[in-house]
């Protein structure tokens, strides 16, 4: 399900591209060089995965009884604990059973999907949210919500590469794009008078675009039904020109090298983050596993954008000579992975 506004997408009846970030870090902190600071744009998404453990342990809290999950930024949701709490009409077998973090990451590396630049952190959460008992998404932003009995691999897929779907077209299809939106419900044949945002949940176009990213570029695993959630409408792979205008959109939204986030180091253990442009907002630093180290406020001047960072963790720790990378929450620029020397 997709979000609105920044707030994440649900989907009633399930759902970052192809690149494992654990394991690209660990290579290339295999192959770096022990220079004062090795640097190199990631190309491809920057997406960290949070498992049901890390979720629970750094980002839920107690408070009056209840158990909230809350985001760097404030956003917050209850969270349900039990599976005999009334909002849950299907107990299932009595437990609660998240995503698995290895299928996430499989999922993610069979995705076939020009993204450059991309950046999104995946939830898995140990608990369903009371306000949707189901996954969502938004603009870098994906909620894995566990189910009443244990997850099939092709379950996790499907919803996983769904979610994402509603990523990516946050990210190269905004509904301020009037022109592309016309162009997708062309090709797909869509009536705008039929298809709308608050049409039933299949015939919402944010959702269809979401299914045909899945069905088009999704591993096999994601798509072993052969099916999508509208049966009314043709299977993705047989409408003429929408996989090479979904890609076209991957390619036209890449950010220029000039734009991209770079790094460069400013003292032993220091590093100065930029990126040409004014928007600004906080920096992210995380490390291989994908656990937030640091958070860096902007620094605007003239027409660049700067964050530095002291190579500590927030505890104070320093991360010298360990691999780390780092990206905006706005996603603009994509994600930077460095290499502090000792």
């Amino acid at each position: 399900m997709a979000l609105a506004s920044g707030v994440p997408h649900t989907r009633p009846t399930h759902l970052a591209v192809a690149f494992c970030i654990a394991l690209g870090l660990a290579l290339a902190a295999a192959t770096a060089r022990s220079s004062e600071l090795a640097a190199a744009p990631v190309r491809v998404a920057g997406i960290v995965v949070h498992d049901a453990g890390e979720t629970l342990r750094d980002f839920c809290h107690e408070q009056d009884g209840r158990l909230w999950l809350e985001l760097p930024g404030g956003t917050r949701w209850e969270l349900v604990t039990s599976t005999t709490d009334p909002v849950v009409t299907n107990p299932g077998d009595g437990e609660f059973h998240a995503f698995d973090s290895s299928e996430v990451d499989a999922a993610l590396s069979l995705v076939r999907y020009p993204i450059r630049g991309l950046s999104a952190e995946v939830f898995i959460l140990p608990f369903p949210r009371r306000a949707s008992l189901e996954s969502a998404a938004g603009a870098g932003l994906i909620l894995l919500s566990p189910g009443v009995r244990p997850l099939s691999r092709e379950h996790q897929h499907a919803e996983l590469v769904h979610e994402l779907g509603h990523v990516v077209q946050h990210a190269v299809l905004p509904d301020s794009d009037e022109q592309g939106w016309a162009e997708f419900m062309r090709i797909r044949g869509l009536s705008r008078d039929t298809y709308t945002a608050e049409s039933a949940h299949a015939d919402r176009p944010h959702e269809i675009w979401a299914e045909d990213f899945r069905a088009l570029f999704g591993g096999a695993a994601a798509n072993s039904t052969g099916t999508i959630e509208n049966a009314t409408l043709s299977y993705s792979t047989q409408v003429a020109g929408l996989a090479e205008f979904m890609q076209s959109l991957a390619d036209a939204s890449a950010p220029a090298a000039s734009a991209r986030l770079t790094a460069a180091p400013v003292a032993r253990g220091a590093v100065t983050f930029s990126r040409l442009g004014t928007s600004a907002s906080v920096l992210d630093v995380f490390d291989a596993a994908g656990r937030r180290l640091a958070s860096v406020t902007p620094v605007v001047g003239g027409s660049s954008v700067a964050w530095t960072w002291n190579g500590e963790d927030a505890s104070g720790r320093s991360v010298r000579g360990e691999m780390v990378f780092a990206r905006a929450r706005d996603a603009q620029g994509g994600a930077v992975r460095v290499v502090l020397a000792r």
